[in-house]
């Protein structure tokens, strides 16, 4: 890269696990500038949240659930690997459990 350069830069910064199946990721993107010395200067940071769930569930017609279970493959490394050891299959059934007891 030379002086002035801009490139973009991608972070996950947050990733955290909340009521145990609730994993709320922040995702950062950096616009940084190369310097003279080599070092670099953040010019902005803008920030995209979202949340990702073990299933995506839905009452049927006939009063019966069917409970999906979410794509991560197109998360970050880092996010697949926190849902991988969050979603344990304890924590699976009680989100089945929780989203059928909502009953919507």
């Amino acid at each position: 890269m030379a002086s002035g350069d801009i490139t973009k830069e991608i972070e996950y910064d947050k990733i955290e696990v909340v009521q145990s199946w609730s994993i709320q990721v922040r995702k950062a993107t950096k616009i940084m500038e190369e310097q003279a010395d080599g070092s670099k200067t953040e010019l902005s940071r803008g920030f995209h949240r979202h949340v990702i769930y073990p299933f995506n569930s839905v009452k049927n017609d006939d009063d019966s659930w069917t409970h999906t279970a979410t794509d991560i493959s197109g998360e970050a490394a880092s996010v697949q690997a926190i849902a991988n050891a969050a979603w344990t299959d304890d924590v699976k059934a009680a989100y089945k459990a929780m989203r059928e007891a909502q009953g919507a």
